[in-house]
């Protein structure tokens, strides 16, 4: 309107001209605003003027403006030197400009001579973990991708058990097209290697390209694929002769069971044949530390994903302190890896947990204890019989406070909290699915099935065991067999789970373990032991196989067809020698669990122990049947052994690229 009115306010022979062409009745309304000071005399005697006229004349513009001449000539001017007064009110403006400029600038060199780029405080590489702007406003993700309306096969989640599954499903029905979505904006990858091997590359760029050397030396991929095995969603039902598509960033909200339809999160919808729910876990918070407020949490890491792993291993080559709650499988297992970048930057670890020894809920406690002393030897301070009872965020530190049952407080810059991990089971809810109370997960029945067409897989299945009762286990390997049990399943073959998975667990290069069945430090247990040689590393064996992730060295070693004993003298061990060893977990004499320490590719024989159900007089001389001692090798096995041994390999065996 302003700028509308000044093009008719012109100047003529140094008085103030209006003229009312383009002016309509609300324009003139709009005069009775605030003006500029200069013209506060003027507005009102052409408010006046104006209205007292016949806006609808019939004259030109040139007859009005004759006729107006004289009768405007009495309005007063505008007082002052305006022009002047306006380029000093400028130039002011743009002296506090550059002060401000100025003042940033130097707050940006403090800050980086200080040694605190401003792009890297704890809050905003917290945000920046969760996808949010250091403007307090969520980054954009980019649209997910177009799913098809209908597909055979339906996977929700694209982890480990999804791509064992998509991979079975495609060898039993060559022609199949199956499509996985997942929450994470990544293709299927293994998430072992997020807490072992990617810790211990010296190569910034291989870790950044999420590219592991194995113990060997061997470089390997976290993902299990690369982006062109896969073909688009959207051309899923095109395919002739059948393929596998990724929809990432698509969360299934709820499953119409009878109408076999998956609900998504954007409202769009998939029909489906067959459906797999491999949805996995989620990472447990203690209480004390989730509800301690916002500063804190933004100094806490949940340890599960390829963020997870990026966001710890970018803050801890800065941070001064972190601290790990929790002395299972995965603290243990950074404490080492930040252990040994502490003794590379100065980072002070520090781990805090309530067990008397690092695993101590599944190894006894001898073994428990000594594997403490590892863990402090790579410098990480160990805080045993220790409970997280406070937790406060300090503002002069900028570091999170925790107060242990002890008494005592440690400060940390970040704190790892890894305290176990909880069944991704919301679709149970919304879908009317089965729950274990208890344990946790979705019930199924011997074959993984839930519901008719609805089968799950993974970290959030609670099957029963024939040997064990039922369970559930959240460990890779029976992500890879369950996962594909099920696909099998979904293609028509109706197997049950029999399979006892294995898992294991390494303390850096030179200490390492796998296990089977229930490993649980409140059975009582047998441990038999021998000296360690060189070869008994989890280095050594990746060396000698050429595989990282060990349940897949499994064919080296053919199970016995029955357990039979053999007598050979053991050699008599210090009190604190366990070099390597068989520890056998019983329930009523039996055996039902085993960990094989630093003892490698001998899972087949755990499992036949396992498998036969029986007592033994002397677990020592069932020991020897894992050549701790370096006894001779074993017969060889029977010739239907040996097929066993060859079908397992076939299993193992790619299928034919399903994108192309």
């Amino acid at each position: 309107m302003w700028k509308g009115l000044v093009r008719n306010v012109k100047s003529v022979d140094g008085r103030i001209f209006a003229s009312r062409e383009g002016l309509t009745p609300s324009c003139i309304r709009c005069l009775q605003g605030p003006v500029n000071s200069h013209y506060a005399g003027f507005y009102p005697v052409l408010q006046a003027r104006l209205l007292s006229s016949d806006h609808r004349s019939s004259k030109s513009p040139a007859a009005v403006a004759k006729e107006h001449r004289s009768r405007l000539s009495d309005l007063p001017k505008p007082e002052g030197d305006w022009q002047k007064q306006q380029q000093s009110q400028n130039q002011k403006w743009m002296i506090f400009l550059g002060v401000g400029v100025a003042a940033a600038a130097a707050a940006v060199y403090a800050m980086k001579k200080a040694g605190s780029p401003p792009m890297g405080s704890e809050k905003e590489k917290s945000a920046k973990k969760q996808g949010a702007s250091l403007f307090g406003g969520k980054k954009a993700k980019p649209p997910p991708v177009e799913l098809p309306k209908e597909v055979t096969y339906l996977i929700i989640g694209a982890g480990t058990a999804a791509y064992s599954a998509y991979r079975a499903i495609r060898a039993s029905d060559a022609a199949a097209k199956v499509l996985l979505v997942g929450e994470e904006e990544h293709l299927p990858y293994m998430r072992t290697p997020l807490s072992k091997e990617l810790w211990y590359s010296d190569d910034r760029k291989l870790v950044e390209n999420l590219v592991f050397r194995q113990w060997n030396g061997r470089e390997r991929s976290i993902f299990y694929e690369k982006e062109g095995f896969y073909c688009k969603p959207k051309e899923l039902p095109e395919k002739e002769f059948g393929g596998v598509a990724v929809g990432v960033g698509h969360k299934v909200t709820r499953l119409d069971v009878k109408e076999q339809i998956a609900h998504f999160e954007d409202g769009s919808t998939v029909k489906y044949g067959k459906c797999l729910i491999a949805t996995g876990g989620k990472p447990r918070n203690l209480a004390v530390i989730e509800n301690a407020g916002k500063d804190v949490l933004e100094r806490i890491t949940l340890f599960r994903t390829i963020e997870d792993f990026k966001h710890l291993d970018s803050i801890t080559r800065s941070a001064k302190s972190v601290a790990i709650v929790g002395g299972g499988f995965l603290g243990s297992e950074l404490a080492c890896a930040l252990g040994k970048r502490s003794l590379e930057t100065g980072l002070k670890v520090t781990q805090i947990f309530p067990e008397k020894g690092n695993m101590g809920l599944v190894l006894p406690e001898y073994l428990s204890k000594w594997s403490t002393n590892k863990v402090k030897g790579e410098g990480v301070d160990v805080l045993t019989n220790s409970v997280v009872t406070g937790c406060k965020f300090d503002p002069k530190t900028k570091q999170v406070s925790l107060t242990l049952g002890s008494g005592k407080t440690v400060s940390a810059d970040n704190v790892v909290v890894a305290v176990g991990l909880e069944p991704n089971i919301d679709l149970a809810f919304s879908s009317g699915l089965e729950i274990h109370d208890q344990l946790g997960g979705f019930l199924v029945n011997a074959e993984l099935e839930a519901r008719s067409n609805v089968w799950v897989a993974g970290d959030a299945a609670c099957f029963y065991d024939v040997k064990l009762g039922r369970r559930r286990v959240e460990h890779h390997d029976h992500a890879v067999v369950s996962g594909r049990l099920a696909g099998e399943n979904m293609a028509g073959a109706r197997k049950h789970y029999w399979h006892q998975s294995m898992f294991w667990s390494d303390l850096g290069p030179e200490v390492g373990y796998e296990a089977i069945g229930l490993i649980d430090s409140t059975l009582p247990t047998v441990g038999v032991f021998a000296k360690a040689t060189e070869k008994d590393t989890p280095k050594a064996v990746v060396e000698a196989t050429g595989e990282g992730i060990r349940s897949e060295t499994e064919q080296v070693a053919p199970a016995p067809s029955s357990v039979v004993s053999y007598s050979v003298p053991s050699k008599p061990l210090s009190e604190e020698d366990f070099g390597k060893g068989v520890i056998f977990y019983l329930r009523n004499d039996i055996v039902v669990g085993i960990v094989m320490w630093n003892v490698f590719n001998k899972m087949p024989i755990a499992r036949q122990v396992i498998k036969e159900g029986k007592k033994f007089d002397d677990l020592s001389e069932v020991a020897k049947l894992f050549n701790i001692h370096g006894d001779p090798e074993q017969p060889p096995p029977a010739a239907d052994e040996k097929k066993e041994s060859t079908e397992q390999k076939d299993a193992k065996q790619k299928p034919d690229k399903a994108g192309k």
